[in-house]
């Protein structure tokens, strides 16, 4: 038996990875809202233990973390052959080119600016998750 999240989509495990409390809380009860299973991670090194542990069908990776950011986190994972098809939104309060350029580099699919919507991060779930249901 399969759950579901909204409009009847499969519901999805997505991995948040931002060292803002704020925003993890905040995209946590946008993603449950739209019935997702979420994980948090605080920065790049707690990301890669629960990347193996939880095998998420999508990512959402903050850009400025501690020790890790997160260019060197999206790296890390998409060297792994058994992640490297996961895809990967890069999270930032810059909305710059650069970012989004550097971000390609290391393998993300996509970019959000925060603050976001709930609206735009569910529509950003929806976007990968036809293609990641097939994939994991």
């Amino acid at each position: 038996m399969s759950t579901t999240g909204s409009v009847g989509a499969p519901a999805l495990k997505v991995l948040v990875i931002d060292d803002s409390n704020t925003i993890r809380r905040s995209a946590e009860i946008f993603l449950k809202q739209g019935g997702h299973e979420v994980f948090l991670a605080e920065d790049g090194f707690d990301a890669l233990c629960k990347v193996h542990d939880y095998q998420p069908h999508l990512i959402f990776c903050d850009i400025l973390m501690p020790r890790l950011d997160g260019y060197q986190t999206c790296a890390i994972i998409k060297r792994n052959a058994r992640f490297c098809s996961v895809p990967i939104v890069m999270l930032s309060s810059k909305d710059g080119l650069f970012d989004k350029a550097r971000g390609r580099m290391v393998g993300s699919q996509d970019y959000l600016t925060k603050p976001f919507t709930k609206d735009q991060l569910l529509q950003t779930v929806r976007q990968f998750g036809a293609i990641t249901q097939g994939s994991v």
